[in-house]
């Protein structure tokens, strides 16, 4: 049994579903407006679990009430860790802690509102690979791997808390080995493995391909997949910003522990289905709940 299937079946724990979520408001609201076909659909994203991002801010207070909330039910919580310095290279998620003592801080009041509660955190999507494809300058590197490395620490050191370092997806970083050292010096082998496809739509056939060469790359790593959106594949066609918005897209597998790979500790939704990935394609900004695109997601899910 894997670190997060060990987790999760304490108990009869599992990652707990949201039910003031913004799919779920969107849905009882639709259901007052005798949109009931639409509700039902929405309802294929409401009903799963997905990840919390906690505000760049203060991460505590909104940990804290995922910690309750989820306790009621003897459930576990998925969080997002998303606030390194110079994140996204100054693209639509730009921003992040302003220095390297702001994130220490950031990340050990993030460790500290889970406390002792069953949480899976996935830690800095596209941290390593926006080191990996060069975007990141050079003179932050150093920085990174040792703020990453020191949030696995800090977040290992609760004792029901798994954690997976993020490592991009296999159309972003192509050759496994681009990656392979940059996870080790950001902690890998102190976590509980890596994330793939985070906010991305690669196929699971494909993601589990790439997962598996990396993993042998750093030690045979065990690794989650994001599968909230990939249910389609990704865009085709025009491949522009194909990661921003792409239309006709569906939702993936809902989240799971049965993946058959011993490797791949579970599917997870880490992305929340029907936030926008930033103002392309008519959309909102990054992180804002768009009902339109969410319901496209649903309709074509095939689960």
């Amino acid at each position: 049994m894997t670190a997060l299937a060990a987790a999760l079946s304490v108990a009869g724990f599992a990652h707990a579903v949201d039910p003031d979520s913004e799919a779920a408001h969107q849905a009882r609201a639709w259901e007052r407006e005798g949109r009931e076909e639409d509700a039902k659909a929405l309802r294929r994203i409401a009903d799963h679990p997905m990840a919390l991002w906690p505000a760049w801010d203060d991460p505590a207070p909104e940990i804290r009430d995922a910690v309750r909330a989820a306790a009621r039910t003897k459930r576990s919580i998925l969080l997002v860790a998303y606030n390194i310095p110079h994140r996204d290279c100054g693209a639509y998620s730009a921003g992040g802690a302003k220095d390297a003592a702001t994130y220490r801080s950031w990340i050990g009041e993030f460790a500290d509102a889970i406390g002792d509660a069953p949480a899976t955190v996935i830690l800095e999507p596209d941290a390593l690979a926006l080191i990996a494809d060069g975007c990141t300058p050079f003179e932050h590197h150093t920085e990174r791997y040792q703020l990453l490395s020191e949030a696995v620490d800090t977040l290992k050191a609760k004792p029901r808390t798994t954690v997976y370092v993020d490592a991009g997806n296999p159309e972003w970083i192509e050759e496994p080995s681009k990656i392979a050292e940059a996870l080790h010096q950001a902690g890998v082998d102190r976590a509980d493995g890596f994330s793939l496809n985070v906010s991305n739509f690669q196929r699971s056939a494909d993601v589990e391909k790439y997962g598996a060469r990396l993993s042998d790359a750093v030690g045979g790593a065990h690794y989650v997949i994001d599968t909230s959106r990939n249910g389609g594949g990704p865009l085709t066609g025009d491949r522009v910003e194909a990661w921003c918005n792409p239309p006709g897209r569906a939702l993936g597998t809902p989240p799971t522990t049965d993946t058959r790979d011993d490797r791949v500790d579970a599917y997870l939704w880490i992305k929340r289905p029907g936030e926008s990935d930033g103002t392309c394609r008519g959309g909102p900004e990054a992180g804002t709940w768009w009902p339109e695109y969410a319901l496209g997601l649903a309709r074509r899910a095939k689960h």
